[in-house]
C-alpha cells in the first residue's frame, strides 16, 4: 500500500555542493565518443541471453552502425562469453577502428581469463569496477572506504601486470566505480584516483573514468552536478577520458546523459532503444537523434531504423514499444485532427522549400522534430485517422493515397461525416475504407436522381442541353441553355420542379496521367434557402464528371 507520509521511510538525495556549477550555460556543439554495451549490459538483461550466432550478427550491426567502442561482454562469466570474444578475434571479424570492450571485477582470477579471451586483438579496453556506494559497502561487501579501495587498487595492478601479455594490441584502461550516482563525490574521487595511480595515465595515453548512473537515484540535475564536480576536481584531468553510463529508474536517463554532457563528459555508453536490466540502460538512439535534430552529426548511422530494429527484435527476443522516441511504430502518426492539419500543411510547405536548402530554408514540420526520411520511415506513416482525427487527416490520406485533393471548403463538411462513420466502427481505418465511405457519400449518389444520358452543344455563345435523368426510377427529360454546359443543366432542372439551385464552388483534376485517366469533379450547389451542399463525381469526360458532380450534390441537397 503506498504510503500517506513517504517522508517517514524514504529520504531526498542530497545535492551536491556546487554554487556555481557551469553546465546549465552550456551548449552541446558535438558529438561524444559513445560505446555500445548491447551485448553485455543488454544481453544480461535478457530471459533467454543471446547465443554466439546472435551475438556475431549483432555486433556486425552495432559496427555497421558506426561504433567505434564496443562492450561484447564478460568474457569471464561463461563459455559462451569467452568463445564468442575468441570467435571475434581469431575470425578478424572486428573492424581496424573498432575496440573491443571488455568488463571484469576486481578479481585475480578473472581477469586472469579475461586475458586470455583477449590474446591476438588488436585493440582492446579493459573494464575493471568495483562497487563503492555506502549500501554496497555496508550491505554487500561488508568493508570499510579503505578496504574497498584496496579491492580497486588490487584489481588495477593485477591487470597492469598482464598488459606484456598482450603484446601488439594498442590497449586502453578503464574504470568504473561502480553505483558511482550513490556514492559520495569525495569518495568515488578518492579511489578513482588511487586506480590513476597504478595506471599512470598521460595526456597521450589517457585513461577512461566511467561514472555510471548504476541506479538513478536523484533527478537528472543533481547527476550532471556529480559529473561538472568531477570533472573540475579529479587530478589530471587532461589524462582521464570522462564517462557516462546511465540507467532509467526515474525514467531520466536521457536527460541524464545530455546533462552529464553539458556537465563536462566526454563519452557516453548505452544500448539500442535502451535494453538492459530493471528499466534499462540509456537509449543511444534517442541521444544521438536528439542531437541530429539540433544539426550535429552524431557519428552514429540510423539512416535505415527499420532495418536495425528487426536485428535488434531477432537478436535480443525484445520488441520495440510502440511509443518508443523515434523507433516506436506510432512515432510518426498523429491521431488528432489539428495535429493532422498541421503536419500535411508543413510537409507541403517543405516540399517547396526542399530546392532552397542551399539557401537557408531549415525543417520546421508542426509536431515532428525530424524528417522520417532521414531515418528511413516514410510520409505515409505520418498520418492515420480514428475516432479523434479530423479533416485534416482524412484529407492526407485521400490525397497522399489516392490523389483525391478535397477542396478545403469540402473537407469541412466531409470530415464530420467520415468521423461519425469511424466513430461507429470504434478503430483506426484504413485509405481504402475513407475512399470507399467517400465515394458512397458522393460519387455512388443515384437517388432520387440519376443521369442516363447527357449532350451539350453550343452555337452563337449559347449552350443547349438535353439530358436523359430518372427521378425515383421513373424517365425525366430535361432540356436546359446558358452560357456553359452547367448553367444549361441548372436551367433545366428548374424548369423540370427540382429545388432552385445555383453553382457555389467548381473544381476538378485528373487521377491519373494518359489517355484513359480519369477525371474528379467537385461542385458545391446552393439552394435558394441558402443550404449548401458538395457533390463528386469521376469520368474519362471532365465534361460528363462535371454534370454528374452537380447531380450527385442535388441528392445530397
Amino acid at each position: 500500500m503506498t504510503l500517506k507520509e513517504p517522508s517517514k521511510k524514504y529520504r531526498p538525495f542530497p545535492p551536491v555542493h556546487l554554487p556555481d556549477r557551469q553546465w546549465p550555460g552550456r551548449v552541446l556543439t558535438r558529438a561524444p565518443i559513445w560505446c555500445s554495451v548491447d551485448l553485455r549490459d543488454g544481453n544480461q538483461a535478457l530471459p533467454v541471453p543471446m547465443n554466439v550466432s546472435q551475438k556475431l550478427e549483432l555486433f556486425q550491426t552495432l559496427a555497421q552502425i558506426g561504433f567505434k567502442e564496443i562492450e561484447v561482454g564478460f568474457p569471464s562469466a561463461s563459455n559462451t562469453e569467452f568463445t564468442f570474444n575468441r570467435r571475434l578475434i581469431e575470425e578478424k571479424r572486428v573492424p581496424d577502428d573498432v575496440r573491443l570492450q571488455v568488463l571484469v571485477q576486481a578479481r585475480e582470477d578473472l581477469i586472469e581469463r579475461t586475458f586470455q579471451s583477449l590474446i591476438g586483438a588488436r585493440r582492446v579496453i579493459i573494464h575493471l569496477y568495483n562497487s563503492t556506494s555506502p549500501a554496497q559497502r555496508r550491505v554487500v561487501f561488508g568493508k570499510s572506504k579503505k578496504e574497498i579501495i584496496e579491492v580497486a587498487v588490487h584489481g588495477a595492478q593485477w591487470i597492469r601486470d598482464r598488459l606484456p601479455r598482450l603484446k601488439g594490441a594498442e590497449v586502453m584502461l578503464q574504470y568504473s566505480p561502480e553505483s558511482f550516482s550513490a556514492t559520495e563525490v569525495e569518495f568515488a574521487k578518492e579511489i578513482s584516483e588511487a586506480v590513476m595511480d597504478v595506471w599512470r595515465p598521460t595526456p597521450r595515453n589517457p585513461m577512461i573514468l566511467n561514472l555510471p548512473d548504476t541506479v538513478e537515484v536523484a533527478m537528472p540535475n543533481v547527476y550532471a552536478d556529480q559529473i561538472e564536480w568531477m570533472c573540475r576536481n579529479i587530478k589530471n584531468r587532461d589524462s582521464v577520458i570522462i564517462s557516462l553510463h546511465t540507467h532509467n529508474d526515474r525514467c531520466t536517463g536521457v536527460a541524464a546523459t545530455e546533462l552529464g554532457l553539458l556537465a563536462g563528459a566526454d563519452r557516453v555508453e548505452g544500448t539500442l532503444f535502451g535494453n538492459g536490466e530493471r528499466t534499462g540502460n540509456l537509449d543511444i538512439v534517442a541521444v544521438a537523434l536528439n542531437l541530429y535534430m539540433h544539426g550535429i552529426d552524431p557519428g552514429l548511422n540510423f539512416a535505415d531504423l527499420n532495418s536495425i530494429i528487426e536485428v535488434y527484435e531477432r537478436c535480443t527476443g525484445m520488441t520495440i514499444p510502440p511509443r518508443q522516441p523515434y523507433a516506436g511504430e506510432l512515432v510518426f502518426t498523429a491521431f488528432s485532427g489539428s495535429h493532422q492539419d498541421a503536419i500535411r500543411k508543413g510537409l507541403n510547405e517543405w516540399k517547396e522549400k526542399i530546392p532552397a536548402q542551399s539557401n537557408g530554408a531549415f525543417w520546421d514540420v508542426p509536431y515532428l522534430t525530424i524528417d522520417p526520411t532521414d531515418i528511413g520511415r516514410e510520409y505515409r506513416e505520418v498520418i492515420r485517422v480514428n475516432s479523434q482525427s479530423g479533416k485534416g487527416g482524412v484529407a492526407y490520406l485521400l490525397e497522399s493515397e489516392f490523389g483525391i485533393e478535397l477542396p478545403k471548403d469540402m473537407q469541412r463538411e466531409f470530415g464530420p461525416i467520415a468521423n461519425d462513420e469511424v466513430d461507429r466502427l470504434g478503430r483506426e481505418v484504413t485509405g481504402a475504407e475513407l475512399k470507399a465511405m467517400f465515394w458512397r457519400e458522393y460519387v455512388e449518389r443515384t437517388a432520387p436522381w440519376q443521369l442516363l444520358r447527357f449532350q451539350a452543344e453550343s452555337k452563337d455563345g449559347i449552350v443547349k442541353c438535353r439530358a436523359g435523368l430518372s427521378r425515383d426510377g421513373r424517365p425525366v427529360e430535361l432540356v436546359g441553355q446558358g452560357n456553359g454546359p452547367l448553367a444549361a443543366l441548372v436551367h433545366g432542372f428548374s424548369a423540370i420542379g427540382a429545388p432552385r439551385f445555383e453553382i457555389a464552388s467548381y473544381s476538378e483534376h485528373a487521377l491519373g496521367s494518359g489517355e484513359e485517366a480519369a477525371a474528379i469533379a467537385y461542385i458545391k450547389i446552393k439552394a435558394a434557402s441558402g443550404n449548401e451542399r458538395w457533390g463528386a463525381a469521376v469520368d474519362t469526360n471532365i465534361e460528363l464528371a462535371s454534370v454528374r458532380a452537380v447531380i450527385s450534390a442535388l441528392n445530397r441537397l
